[in-house]
């Protein structure tokens, strides 16, 4: 989640998914493109899967990723919990849709069959004889027009939108906890401390013992010889610096 390229692509991509989810939703208010009594409207429709499950649950969290999956996650394990959460409330909410659409799906639209009467007469199929794999059946909806298409090819669009959403705000739930309790993170222009600790304890001695071989401008010129400063004690050094009790190093 401390990805901020990654991140990025993935909440564009969730605020792509989202928007056409509400449109989706909304588009089943009005079947065949008519303005129906809310009597005579779907019943799932009415769960808002689309408005709130798959939409704006899911709009928060992809916000929050397109500012940069969660600035300054990498300071403090307590700032990378607040993504995660809102990773968690997209899952939810796409799996809410999810689950919605395939109810809508399997129950059928709300249509008049020809006696003037609006049911559902799709609601008691069997799996085996479900309406989706029986396309002749459609005809048994005489209004709205189209309604059993215009319903499968919504619902179906809404269930695939969150099964993506759901998956890709479950990776991010994974990869922020990976980052909480593995510490890693990978923000551009940022090195772990396990990184800087391995530099340190490499280079750094070498630099300090090239530093050692330097002559100090303290002691005079032709006094100074390595392999005297590096084998000889420290007392038969100090005679060469008069005026000072240790042997300055100036870096």
């Amino acid at each position: 989640m401390c990805s901020e390229t990654g991140s990025r692509y993935t909440g564009m991509l969730l605020l792509a998914l989202a928007t056409a989810a509400i449109v989706a939703n909304l588009l089943l208010y009005f079947p065949n493109g008519q303005v129906l009594e809310p009597a005579y409207i779907t019943d799932f429709v009415w769960f808002f899967h689309g408005f709130l499950g798959a939409g704006l649950l899911v709009l928060v969290p992809a916000l929050m990723l397109l500012r940069g999956g969660g600035e300054d996650c990498c300071a403090h394990r307590c700032g990378m919990l607040f993504p995660v959460l809102l990773a968690i409330q997209g899952t939810v909410g796409a799996v809410y849709c999810v689950v919605i659409s395939s109810l809508g799906l399997l129950s059928g639209p709300f249509c008049d069959t020809g006696s003037g009467n609006y049911t559902y007469p799709f609601r008691n199929d069997s799996l085996e004889d479900n309406y989706l794999f029986n396309q002749p059946t459609w005809t048994t909806c005489q209004e709205p027009e189209h309604i059993v298409l215009w319903n499968v090819v919504l619902f179906s669009i809404l269930l695939g939108i969150g099964m993506v959403e759901a998956m890709l705000c479950l990776s991010q739930v994974i990869s922020g906890l990976c980052d909480i309790y593995c510490g890693t993170c990978i923000r551009k222009g940022q090195v772990s401390t396990s990184r800087t600790w391995e530099f340190s304890s490499h280079f750094l001695p070498d630099l300090f013992h090239t530093i050692s071989l330097l002559p100090s401008p303290h002691i005079p010129r032709g006094s100074f010889h390595p392999a005297v400063m590096q084998d000889a004690p420290y007392s038969s050094l100090s005679p060469q610096c008069p005026g000072h009790n240790r042997l300055s190093i100036n870096v």
